[in-house]
């Protein structure tokens, strides 16, 4: 079975038939998602989508391009749902220096602000780092580590950067970008980490793997990642599924009263 790290089903494109998907994840071998929150109205309905399928787990926090919405009274409120059922991640938080949608001081400092949550409630962190690895490590060294650790999702960066992030214990998360006939930076940063450090993801609705490139994107085309991620490293689709599921529940395993079988 194939573990769903990082999935934006609460996104609008999947309105049309979100249920019927979300239903047959587990025919279409997708053990179990965490579905990622982005900003603050996508927070409710990521915590409601956990609510309602069992399999289905979620990840709390404000994306870096949209951490202008935020101040303390709405931070105040993000940090108690962090207290809800089924809630193992904060994230997706970081910084984004592509699209500069926010400033990067405002960035920086919701970035660290969301770092010292995950801190205070012990779990790991999804991190999203476009265009600005320097300043990323730089924040996650001056707030010190958190104690789970987390992923560097839908990484884009050299292997000697992912050799530090590596450094600090921090998993990477790979998905359909490595199919692509241009990713040759990500197929060697995929050659060099070990497996036991990798998550599959889809950041679906975005970045299908060929031959879906520029679809809609969804769990059931992860195995397209699984078979380039054996192909890269030599083994069986087998092994990737298994170890990638092991790392996933992991990192985000609690000692609640949710645990992933």
């Amino acid at each position: 079975m194939i573990f769903e790290s990082h999935a934006h089903y609460d996104d609008k494109a999947f309105d049309g038939d979100r249920e019927e998907l979300l239903r047959r994840l587990r025919v279409n071998g997708i053990s179990y998602v965490v579905n990622v929150s982005s900003d603050l109205s996508s927070v409710e309905a990521t915590l409601s989508l956990a609510d309602k399928y069992e399999y289905v787990f979620a990840a709390v926090g404000i994306h870096p391009s949209d951490t202008g919405e935020l101040d303390e009274e709405k931070f105040g409120w993000l940090s108690r749902q962090c207290w809800r059922p089924k809630v193992v991640a904060v994230g997706e938080i970081g910084l984004d220096y592509h699209w500069d949608n926010v400033d990067r001081e405002t960035q920086k400092k919701w970035f660290a602000r969301q770092l010292a949550l995950a801190k205070e409630m012990r779990f790991p962190v999804i991190i999203h780092s476009r265009d600005a690895a320097k300043d990323t490590l730089d924040v996650m060294r001056a707030e010190g580590q958190v104690p789970r650790r987390g992923v560097i999702h839908c990484f884009s960066y050299t292997k000697e950067t992912a050799r530090e992030f590596l450094d600090m214990d921090y998993l990477i998360g790979v998905g359909g970008v490595v199919t692509f006939p241009n990713a040759k930076k990500l197929r060697e940063c995929v050659e060099y980490v070990p497996l036991n450090r990798i998550l599959l993801e889809t950041d679906c609705p975005y970045l299908a793997p060929v031959p879906y490139r520029g679809k809609r994107n969804c769990s059931a085309y992860l195995p397209y990642v699984v078979k380039e991620i054996a192909r890269i490293k030599g083994i069986s689709e087998e092994e990737v599924e298994a170890a990638t599921e092991r790392n996933a529940k992991r990192l985000f395993s609690t000692p609640c009263e949710y645990i992933f079988e």
